[in-house]
């Protein structure tokens, strides 16, 4: 198994005939899925999702991939290929038409229908070319055929590329669910034959490697489900992913046969329920699903409300509800139903949530105490059996995190696969498929770009770093009036404390280090204001970590007298 590098550089020109792949996001990470392929010249793209903001990330509405390595040849890109409608596989398609708006996208019918609803709020009117399982679509040197497979969200695709190079089998994100709720199957027979016919590279999902067996059938939600809506006493909340149709599909069967109404909150639970059901995925029972007012005047043991906020999100429904913050307001015997996993990263905002739900007067159900959400993705022993099924001559695992790419490798190798010819790597790591072998030939950049409202790639690590300083370590502004021709202060030093637990008298002994860092300066001849303020701010800096043992940001303003 190979990994990446420090040393790594750019790669080399692309053999003539090869196959060249970069996964620019959802490598070492649960989300910011995007995986270029080159050949001939030629690009294609499958997926294009975002990451969502952890804690240490403060203001950061959405963070993307980074196009840099594809940006000066936008015009080579022959398609946007989308395995399914999930924002950590289409979030970033908005970003990257900005740049050329024309590249044709590939996707199912209920991706494409949610792809089209987003980008109506970026004003943006795509080009798409809808197929579905079964079907192959031509895009340059690349033959793209479609294969069903089942997900937590209707219509997921896995995609087969042929091309002069040999054969790739991305699976997207699935699962091997025998008895799925919409009766659709993953085409594992498809699988088999693309395995005799010879697969070359084989990108499987790594999310649920650790776990052991098969993943629990969707159906087997139904009595945990049906248990809240029979006991519940007074109003259901129900918090789950937007994309979720076949989980809203189960709660919407419970509330109609325990007699409740039912109300949508959240703008993309409202869109999406829209759109599943004008496409048929979803089945609402005529006056099932009423408006929030029309829910509100009810009795509450006839009500039941679907929300967003199922991850903590702080903007979300639910997290507004728990604190205090919706006119949604929590009553004494309200049931909550967190109908979802836990992504990792947002388990400290869920507690939070939960803990708040609970003050309110809540009886929270989630999966930590109740069977109420089942994984979208393939666990251990359905990998194992898609390797002994295709049999693919080099493997790549992807989405998931390492622990998740490295148990994806290691079954890999249980199942035959040869360790040299499975190459485990970060985003950015470019593997090369040559002669029917795939290595790393080296590196691109794929850091983060953050979107901050109408920011797009502006925010860096050190804005990042000065926002987390502010909110734990506070911030002090130093405003020093310095004799022009002296170079000495002026005037005593002024301190301008905020989020900081000590006052302006603290600091006076800082205006000797003021002085002491003045008087360096004007010895070493350096009378500018921009040089001053960073030694200040250097200088003041580390006395208030020796003297608080708190590293507060520190702002100085210099004023020539």
């Amino acid at each position: 198994m190979s990994h990446p590098h420090p040393e790594l550089g750019p790669p080399p020109q692309l053999p003539k005939g090869a196959l060249r792949v970069v996964g620019l996001g959802g490598l070492g990470e649960i989300g910011r899925n995007m995986t270029v392929f080159e050949h001939r010249g030629r690009l294609l793209v499958v997926d294009c999702g975002v990451l969502f903001p952890e804690e240490h990330q403060p203001g950061v509405d959405l963070i993307l991939p980074d196009f840099t390595w594809i940006r000066d040849r936008l015009d080579r890109i022959e398609a946007i290929v989308l395995t399914h409608g999930h924002e950590d596989h289409i979030g970033g398609v908005p970003y990257l038409l900005r740049e050329r708006a024309d590249i044709p996208v590939i996707g199912s019918r209920l991706t494409l229908a949610l792809i089209k609803e987003k980008l109506k709020e970026h004003r943006i009117t795509p080009v798409t070319v809808e197929v579905s399982e079964g079907q192959h679509h031509q895009a340059g040197p690349f033959d793209c055929e479609f294969l069903a497979v089942n997900h937590s969200i209707p219509d997921g695709l896995a995609v087969a590329l042929r091309t002069s190079a040999g054969v790739v089998l991305h699976t997207g994100d699935f699962k091997m669910d025998q008895f799925p709720l919409d009766k659709r199957l993953t085409d594992l027979p498809g699988f088999a034959r693309l395995g005799t016919e010879g697969v070359d590279l084989f990108l499987v999902d790594s999310t649920n490697a650790e776990v052991p067996g098969f993943t629990t059938s969707e159906r087997e939600l139904a009595p945990a489900i049906e248990q809240v809506f029979r006991t519940a006493p007074r109003r259901i909340i129900v918090s789950s992913f937007a994309s979720h149709v076949h989980r809203i599909q189960q709660v919407l069967d419970a509330a109609h046969a325990h007699g409740r109404k039912v109300a949508f909150v959240g703008r993309s639970m409202v869109r999406n329920m829209g759109v599943a059901q004008q496409l048929g995925y979803l089945r609402i029972p005529e006056n099932l699903v009423v408006p929030l007012e029309q829910l509100e005047r009810m009795p509450p043991q006839k009500a039941a409300l679907v929300c967003t906020g199922s991850q903590g999100e702080p903007m979300a429904a639910l997290s507004r509800i728990a604190g205090r913050d919706h006119k949604i307001r929590i009553a004494q015997g309200d049931t909550v139903l967190m109908a979802s996993s836990v992504i990792p990263g947002n388990e400290n905002a869920i507690s939070t949530v939960i803990n708040g739900l609970t003050r309110w007067g809540a009886h929270v159900v989630h999966k930590g105490n109740a069977k109420v959400h089942v994984s979208g993705h393939a666990s251990a022993g359905e990998l194992a059996y898609c390797y002994n099924l295709v049999r693919p001559r080099n493997v790549m695992p992807v989405h998931g995190e390492w622990r998740h790419l490295r148990a994806n490798a290691d079954i890999a190798a249980d199942c035959g696969v040869p360790e040299d010819r499975i190459v485990t790597v970060d985003d950015g790591v470019v593997v090369d498929l040559v002669d029917g072998v795939a290595r790393v030939t080296g590196k691109v950049r794929a850091g983060y770009v953050y979107v901050d409202a109408r920011s797009v790639g502006t925010l860096t690590e050190a804005h990042l770093t000065e926002r987390r300083t502010l909110a734990e370590e506070g911030v002090v502004t130093v405003l020093a009036i310095v004799d022009a021709e002296t170079g000495e202060l002026a005037d005593r030093p002024d301190f301008m404390i905020r989020g900081f637990a000590h006052d302006e008298t603290d600091f006076a002994p800082a205006e000797a280090v003021i002085a002491a860092t003045l008087a360096a300066a004007a010895k070493e001849g350096i009378g500018d204001v921009h040089q001053l303020e960073q030694r200040i701010a250097r200088d003041v800096g580390r006395w208030a970590s020796r003297s608080f043992r708190r590293s507060p940001l520190i702002i100085p303003v210099v004023v020539d007298a």
